[in-house]
């Protein structure tokens, strides 16, 4: 089985180690990543020039963000007072399991056989498909991409561009299977037999799903942004609305919404805005053409209050979910999401992923999958450091003991080494004939055994020198005073 079509728990099994050596044997995936991500880097960092200002918007996009997690409570009372003012219905749901069970109630109670989802990360959260389908109800999603995976049996790949590790052929290949006759690989083609197929299920759709981008705490206004007409379609026809969205995904006003929706489209896709931006505030009212009988939000919080008060992680919370930060990563860019084993991947996703989760031996792994060169935090909207995260998070697992055994040991030799002058100077000394049976031709490890091997994968070892540093800084002060001068060469 490949990598992409595994599940989340067949990938978490797996072992980070072994994803990540089956995604770098795959060349297509590399390339396709690589391709996609730089388009997205180059239309931010042009966005971001034609903007203006840059960082400007950033500071006050963070600081909107620090205000509303730093007074969460305020709004969203606020903001779900509004939502029922308007008519909607409000839950609150602490973990994932009530989440699904939630909206299994309102499902079960419409007698519900199709659901119709517009793109959801939190429903991909709580794998909401999943239990859908153990009910015998009918999840399509109706978001390009996610259609392509969802018949695909994949997850998503990408925050935003969930099928980033697909061309194409592929696509034409996953759709004439499903049509039952060939389809030519062209985007107009494959983009209109998608059109074809889906209009029916929005119209014969009990329930329409969608997440939320933002929630209006001023208004109860509940923010959709697509480059697709999916999520209007899904948010109208069906006569139930369903919105699940992250207790965090919350601004106090339209004023506070036009910076962080500016920097959302430019920071994602380069785009001054996306394609379609609808504010949803309540079901349809009397005298309204369209627009749902009845609305209902489903607030999830699944560890994220856990978060809150944490002067280390707190700010995790303040993310948009641009997936800026995975465009950038010198990691995601070669290995791709399905490597994370977990529906949030990159950098954003290596820290929320073991905090949602409370998971630090198994999600915690993912902190790893980083060089901390902070390229991710350069390139956030609201400036998080994710790369100071990623720090803390490999010193909470080293504190829980839940590194392996080996690494402690080899730790703790470091630290006796390093605290003992003799022993460092005996040790560095035998490192260079220790080393010297392994050089290649030219000066260099190629290919070096046990835990080095990991290193000598993709690049060379170089050799240590034979006379130290210090050995030559001795030997240098020795010359010196012989010829009658002083360290410094006068």
């Amino acid at each position: 089985m490949s990598l992409q079509a595994k599940s989340e728990k067949e990938l978490i099994g797996t072992g980070l180690k072994q994803r990540t050596e089956e995604a770098l044997a795959n060349d297509f995936l590399r390339k396709a990543v690589a391709y996609t991500t730089d388009k997205l880097k180059g239309g931010r960092l042009k966005a971001a020039d034609d903007f203006g200002n840059w960082e400007e918007w950033r500071d006050r996009a963070r600081l909107i963000r620090k205000h509303v997690i730093d007074n969460l409570d305020y709004y969203l009372t606020q903001f779900t007072d509004n939502v029922a003012a308007a008519g909607g219905h409000v839950y609150f749901c602490k973990t994932a399991e009530e989440a699904v069970a939630t909206f299994m109630k309102l499902a079960e109670e419409r007698k519900a056989k199709l659901v119709a989802k517009g793109k959801s990360m939190v429903s991909e959260e709580i794998h909401l498909n999943h239990h859908l389908e153990e009910r015998g109800i009918e999840a399509i999603e109706t978001d390009l991409g996610e259609y392509i995976l969802q018949l695909a049996k994949e997850t998503p790949s990408h925050l935003i561009i969930p099928a980033i590790h697909k061309n194409k052929g592929q696509i034409a290949d996953i759709f004439s299977e499903e049509a039952g006759e060939k389809l030519e690989p062209e985007t107009k083609v494959l983009a209109g037999y998608a059109k074809q197929r889906l209009r029916n299920y929005f119209l014969e759709a009990d329930i329409g799903l969608t997440g939320c981008n933002f929630g209006v705490a001023e208004s109860g206004a509940i923010t959709l942004v697509s480059n697709e007409g999916n999520g209007r379609m899904v948010s109208t026809i069906p006569k139930c609305h369903v919105v699940i969205m992250g207790m965090e995904r919350l601004v106090p006003t339209y004023d506070d919404l036009e910076v962080v929706l500016n920097m959302l489209a430019r920071s994602a896709t380069g785009q001054k805005l996306t394609t379609y931006t609808s504010m949803i505030t309540g079901p349809r009212r009397e005298g309204e053409l369209d627009g749902p009988e009845e609305l209902h939000l489903i607030v999830l919080d699944n560890g994220r209050s856990s978060q809150l008060g944490d002067p280390v992680f707190q700010e995790v919370l303040h993310c948009i979910r641009c997936a800026a930060c995975l465009n950038v990563c010198p990691v995601y860019r070669h290995v791709g999401g399905h490597t994370y084993g977990s529906v949030y991947s990159g950098p954003i996703g290596a820290v929320l992923t073991p905090l949602l989760q409370q998971d630090m031996k198994e999600a915690g792994q993912l902190s790893y999958a980083s060089s901390l060169c902070g390229a991710c935090h350069e390139a956030c909207p609201v400036k998080i450091p994710l790369h100071d995260m990623l720090v803390q998070l490999r010193a909470r697992k080293v504190k829980l003991g839940l590194t392996p055994l080996a690494e402690r040991a080899a730790f703790r030799t470091f630290r006796t080494v390093f605290g003992n002058v003799t022993l460092y100077r005996m040790a560095t000394k035998s490192a260079y004939y220790g080393m010297k049976p392994l050089v290649s031709k030219g000066g260099f490890i190629r290919k070096a055994p046990g835990p080095a091997a990991g290193w000598t994968q993709s690049r060379f070892l170089p050799m240590k020198p034979k006379q130290s540093f210090r050995d030559r800084w001795a030997t240098l002060q020795q010359e010196l005073q012989k010829k009658g001068g002083t360290h410094d060469g006068q």
